[in-house]
């Protein structure tokens, strides 16, 4: 999506209909003459998963007072998946399992960033592309320390761990989502 940091809400953003589209063209393609029934895009979308991938805020040791106590994001230390209440990050409770679940299945750290209550939040594409697409979504990132300032780094190792956990993700999220229950009470793998 070309226009995310400065125009989510553009034509070529992600508020714009370039996804959408592309799914529309997927689906007929599929179909390849046959009848797939109504509403072929929309289940589709539903049975679909966005990992919206980006950076996330390492813990500054000058700054460890911005974060919460128990979400402190370090570098070499795995993904993070990014939480917020406000929905500026489209993670749910679910959609955060099912992606550490994938993680797990091989061995890979996750971590976790919750903004604090009196802080602001960033946000990313996340939450564009869920609410309009319908689509689960998780947001997660490769923890950077001193995000937007002139000197902002991430650890080498993290690359590769973030490459390992989208191969992760790619090889079993159709079997950790078929196993998958949710009930009333709490989901259950």
């Amino acid at each position: 999506v070309e226009s995310e940091e400065v125009g989510s809400h553009s034509v070529a953003g992600a508020g714009g209909t370039m996804l959408l589209d592309v799914m529309k063209r997927a689906c007929g393609a599929m179909k390849a003459g046959a009848d797939p029934g109504e509403g072929l895009v929309e289940r589709s979308l539903r049975k679909s998963f966005l990992v919206s991938a980006d950076m996330a805020h390492a813990v500054h040791p000058n700054y460890a007072f911005r974060h919460e106590g128990k979400h402190n994001p370090e570098i070499h230390k795995g993904l993070v998946v990014k939480h917020n209440a406000n929905q500026r990050y489209a993670t749910t409770s679910v959609t955060s399992l099912l992606f550490k679940e994938c993680a797990a299945m091989v061995a890979l750290p996750t971590q976790n960033f919750v903004v604090k209550n009196d802080m602001g939040c960033g946000s990313t594409i996340g939450p564009i592309l869920a609410a309009s697409l319908g689509m689960r979504t998780v947001d997660v990132g490769i923890p950077r320390l001193s995000m937007h300032s002139i000197r902002e780094m991430c650890g080498t190792e993290d690359i590769d761990l973030c490459h390992q956990h989208f191969c992760a993700f790619f090889n079993h999220f159709a079997e950790v989502d078929q196993r998958l229950t949710l009930s009333e009470a709490s989901p259950r793998l």
